[in-house]
């Protein structure tokens, strides 16, 4: 098993006043060859946008894009006629397909943080379509809480693609297993809030953990009250 860290302070951090942005891999004004993705996972940006600001109408497709509020509420609007609010513990999912407009206001009064997730479909030109669920997270503290599946299993919301996401937040230092669900897969690990030992390696908040030659399964320590998102991708 390979491990590559990247830091909070390594990514395409950008100040634009009503928004404030830190790209993972290559996206917008930050350029970087030897991060243009991770396998499938083309995008993780995590965005604060002020109150009364946010991304105006703007167009997308052949891309799975999944949207996961931490503070705050979004107001989202598309060109097939949807229109709703996504709120913390929320996670909502847009296959641009063919083509498909939108856009994304900050409905709170305070900065809204989110992350934006760009996932390369296994398939281009299906139709565009759009999901949106609310995961309880009392349910599911100290244990894996699955949010995005190739086929919905478990209550999670669908995507074109062969990735899962997960989340788990911890309540105590704990260790614990995480078990591959495709052969050949990577796992990409963010690190929300608090921190993390993956071979003897230390994820503290907001680093990434890209890791491949997974076999089977493989350990994860946590620091509590942790928040970690883990993203697995074909490579």
């Amino acid at each position: 098993m390979e491990i590559d860290i990247i830091r909070s302070s390594e990514r395409g951090n950008f100040d634009h006043g009503w928004l404030q942005t830190s790209h993972v891999f290559s996206f917008a004004d930050y350029y970087n060859p030897s991060r243009m993705n991770f396998g499938a996972l083309r995008v993780l940006n995590d965005d604060y946008v002020a109150p009364k600001e946010g991304f105006g109408m703007h167009p997308h497709s052949n891309m799975e894009i999944i949207t996961i509020p931490l503070e705050g509420s979004l107001e989202h609007a598309d060109s097939t006629g949807i229109k709703g609010v996504i709120q913390p513990d929320e996670v909502q999912v847009m296959s641009a397909g063919t083509g498909i407009r939108h856009s994304e206001q900050n409905a709170a009064i305070i900065p809204v943080n989110l992350l934006q997730i760009w996932i390369i479909p296994k398939e281009n030109n299906i139709k565009p379509r759009y999901d949106q669920k609310h995961f309880e997270r009392d349910s599911q503290i100290d244990e894996f809480q699955l949010l995005v599946s190739p086929d919905g299993r478990n209550g999670s919301l669908l995507i074109h693609q062969d990735a899962f996401i997960n989340r788990r937040f911890t309540t105590n230092k704990e260790s614990f297993i995480y078990k591959m669900n495709k052969e050949g897969n990577g796992i990409f690990i963010y690190v929300i809030k608090g921190g993390s030992v993956i071979e003897n390696k230390e994820l503290h908040k907001r680093d990434s953990g890209l890791i491949t030659n997974i076999v089977g399964s493989f350990e994860i320590k946590a620091e509590k009250n942790s928040y970690l998102l883990f993203i697995e991708v074909p490579l």
